[in-house]
C-alpha cells in the first residue's frame, strides 16, 4: 500500500484533446455535437434556458438621493495651524466660503462640521453646519464666537 506522501508527489497527465480516435477525446474533444456550447469563442453567462434570471428576480436595493449632503470635518488644531500658516485669516468670519476661496474644501463639499481635537490659541469667528460641544466650549474660552445653523437641539 502506497502512503499519502507518495500519492501527492504524483504527477497527473493532462489530458489533450483533439489528439486522435485514440486518445478518447478525439474528434468533437468533450463537446458532444453541434450546438452552440460545441462552438468556440461561446459564454452562456447568466443564461438560464428562458427561466426569468436570478439578478431579475431579486429586487433593486439602495437610493442614491440627488441633493446628497457631503459634510466636511476640520478640527480646531487644523484650524489653528490654517491661521498660523495664513492660509486662513482669522480676523474675517470663518465660513464655508472661506475654505472654499482657499481652495482647503472640494467645490462638492456643502457642509462642514468643527470637531475639538487640538487647541485653539486665536480669538475666531467662525459659521458652521454642525459642531461638537466641547469644540463651542474651547473657541468660547479662547475668547472666539462661533454660530451653529443645524445644531440639534
Amino acid at each position: 500500500m502506497t502512503s499519502l506522501n507518495t500519492l501527492n508527489n504524483l504527477k497527473i497527465k493532462k489530458i489533450r484533446v483533439g489528439r486522435g480516435i485514440g486518445s478518447g477525446k478525439g474528434k468533437t474533444s468533450g463537446r458532444g455535437v453541434k450546438g452552440q456550447k460545441s462552438r468556440s469563442g461561446v459564454a452562456i453567462k447568466s443564461f438560464e434556458g428562458g427561466q426569468m434570471p436570478l439578478y431579475r428576480r431579486l429586487p433593486k436595493r439602495g437610493f442614491n438621493p440627488i441633493n446628497k449632503d457631503y459634510v466636511a470635518v476640520i478640527n480646531l488644531g487644523n484650524l489653528q495651524r490654517l491661521i498660523d500658516t495664513k492660509k486662513i485669516s482669522a480676523d474675517v468670519k470663518i465660513n464655508i466660503d472661506t475654505f472654499k476661496k482657499s481652495k482647503l474644501f472640494r467645490k462638492t463639499i456643502n457642509k462642514f462640521k468643527v470637531l475639538s481635537n487640538g487647541e485653539i490659541k486665536s480669538k475666531i469667528e467662525i459659521e458652521a453646519d454642525y459642531s461638537s460641544k466641547t469644540a463651542i466650549e474651547k473657541i468660547k474660552k479662547a475668547g472666539g464666537q462661533i454660530t451653529v445653523k443645524n445644531q440639534p437641539k
